[in-house]
């Protein structure tokens, strides 16, 4: 499981002569996706005893796991986990059906995956009670590393309907898939997808298979995009990108989908909880080192070289791979204390360990992945004592206020109002309605509504939503067809911008107090608010004027406020990743 942007400057430059020439001679090869529990029959067995065989991943967060246990493949004496009596030896294994089988076989009582994974192997594990996986701890969220591809015609999410999707089969991207597809209203029905067994780097991947004709978009990492669509913009056709080729959305903007984390056997877990609590205290000590070290590399070069190096080897098998490593840290985002107590221990958490879990199992079973449902249990720390070992600046509350810069972002809004181009990006967009000469947009009225636009901003953490006003245009009519001067009309149209606008208002701050009500902190920032007044009417516009509603439902529709969820990666100034 390999997503990194910088593999672009040292592996897939290597890779991609090969990678071409393979693609010329012969089609990806597909394979099937049946549910994990029909594909692994490993026997289960005891955990064997001796060092702690803990597998580790090609991704950032094992960074801070090879940094904890000592920049050592095992334990080295004086590291944070020595420190906590661990024994560990870490293995890299990107090939999550190998980790299965460790697993159950007792190699090793851990898995290192995303959730998505966990999910799809549960029904697998949970069949013996002894191998029932506890999560444990969250490393990070994607936050860069990861990214849907689609060819020309494919402007929204919702324009994936009856598209073919490309992405590896039991992978990361499985859970990014229909979460997308979910807020965009549509399932695995109303999309084809084509399964396959590698992520990058060979002939039988998603990026290959978006080469074909008949694929339509893929799940891809990041060096992949950005080869596909000329570095990230619009592919030409020259070299390896294909024409007209974009990234529709990547996980800098959908940055609370992908999670990555730990989950231990339920038997080693109820013989060692301690062990294994010590085991969390590490990592969340490696990660405040990890950063720490980050932050002071220009004074601690000595240190930062021998970080780096060895999480070079380990992930990359060559210690020239820094850019590499350091490509894999600037797309992962480490949550930390504060991040694993929200995910594990808030209930009202619009993105925690059952919430996420629900939705994948029910989205699993939706596409052939699991037959049932079955429940993911925590390991229930206590997150004071976690704590006590901690600094009070790693464990401070996160905060998600202020990310945007709201000067820029009303700057572009405003560019892009007067262009008309404010679709561009959009990636789900739903409205609500309101009554003649309505003031009042209580969360009672709109719980339902209020509630998506909760989920999607704390999905979507790097997109901006606008909240936009309309108005009826009916006034302005009729006063234009008795002759009126254009100034008493110009003060119209301006009636309904302000008008609208301020309804806008209420709405954003009605949204905002019903999600403080629910124990979520949206972020004021990441709302554009826009009054469009009579200028965008349901009806249309005929000639400069809005074309006057035909029927009462098409005057109703008038008088709404449109959410949109805009991705705004192209305008880098406008967010300020954590």
């Amino acid at each position: 499981m390999i997503r990194s942007r910088s593999l672009t400057l040292l592996s897939l430059f290597c890779l991609l002569p090969l990678l071409l020439t393979s693609l010329a001679q012969a089609a990806p090869r597909y394979v099937d996706s049946p549910p994990l529990l029909r594909v692994i029959d490993t026997p289960v067995g005891e955990v064997q005893a001796g060092p702690l065989q803990l597998p580790v991943i090609t991704w950032g967060g094992d960074i801070a796991t090879i940094h904890a246990n000592g920049d050592a493949r095992t334990t080295a004496s004086g590291s944070l986990f020595a420190q906590a009596g661990l024994d560990l030896r870490l293995v890299r294994e990107d090939i999550f059906s190998e980790q299965v089988k460790a697993y159950l076989a007792g190699r090793s009582p851990f898995l290192r995956g995303t959730l998505g994974m966990i999910n799809m192997a549960a029904e697998r594990l949970a069949a013996d009670p002894r191998t029932q996986p506890v999560i444990l701890y969250q490393h990070t969220w994607s936050a860069g590393g990861d990214a849907l591809v689609v060819k020309p015609g494919i402007h929204s999410a919702t324009d994936l309907r009856g598209k073919t999707i490309a992405l590896q089969a039991y992978g990361p991207h499985v859970e990014y898939m229909t979460k997308v597809l979910a807020d965009a209203g549509l399932s695995g029905s109303d999309v084809t997808l084509r399964w396959l067994p590698d992520l990058t780097g060979s002939a039988n991947t998603p990026m290959a298979a978006l080469y074909e004709e008949d694929v339509d978009a893929a799940f891809v990492i990041i060096p992949d995009a950005l080869a596909l669509t000329s570095n990230g913009t619009v592919g030409t056709g020259a070299e390896d990108s294909i024409k007209g080729a974009r990234i529709l959305l990547s996980t800098k903007t959908a940055n609370r989908i992908i999670a990555d984390v730990y989950a231990v056997r339920a038997d080693w877990f109820a013989a060692n909880r301690d062990q294994a609590e010590r085991l969390v205290q590490g990592l969340l000590q490696g990660q405040q080192a990890l950063a720490e070290l980050m932050r002071a590399r220009e004074s601690q070069g000595a240190e930062y070289r021998k970080m780096v190096t060895a999480a070079a080897e380990m992930l990359f098998d060559s210690a020239q791979a820094v850019a590499d490593v350091e490509g894999l840290y600037s797309d992962a985002e480490f949550v930390g204390y504060n991040g694993n107590r929200e995910f594990f221990a808030n209930p009202n958490y619009p993105r925690n360990l059952d919430r996420l879990t629900r939705e994948a199992q029910s989205a699993f079973q939706g596409i052939g992945l699991m037959s049932a449902a079955v429940a993911l249990e925590s390991a229930g720390w206590d997150y004071d004592r976690l704590r006590s070992a901690l600094s009070s600046a790693t464990v401070a509350p996160a905060g998600m206020a202020g990310r945007f810069d709201q000067a820029e972002v009303a700057s572009v809004v405003a560019r892009r109002q007067q262009q008309g181009t404010l679709g561009e990006g959009e990636l789900f967009s739903f409205e609500i309605f309101f009554q003649p000469n309505q003031n009042d947009f209580s969360p009672d009225l709109y719980r339902d509504s209020f509630a998506r636009v909760v989920d999607l901003a704390s999905t979507y953490g790097g997109a901006i939503i606008t909240v936009e006003g309309h108005s009826d245009p009916m006034g302005y009519l009729r006063e234009k067809n008795q002759g009126s001067a254009e100034v008493v009309l110009g003060r119209i149209k301006q009636s309904a911008r302000n008008l609208s606008l301020s309804r806008a208002v209420a709405v954003r701050d009605s949204l905002v107090g019903f999600a403080a009500t629910q124990g979520v902190a949206l972020d004021p920032s990441q709302f554009a608010v826009i009054g469009h007044g009579i200028s965008a009417p349901k009806s249309g516009v005929c000639g400069s004027d809005p074309c006057a509603p035909k029927s009462e439902r098409e005057w109703r529709d008038n008088m709404r406020v449109v959410f949109r969820i805009v991705q705004i990666e192209a305008e880098s100034s406008l967010f300020r990743p954590l």
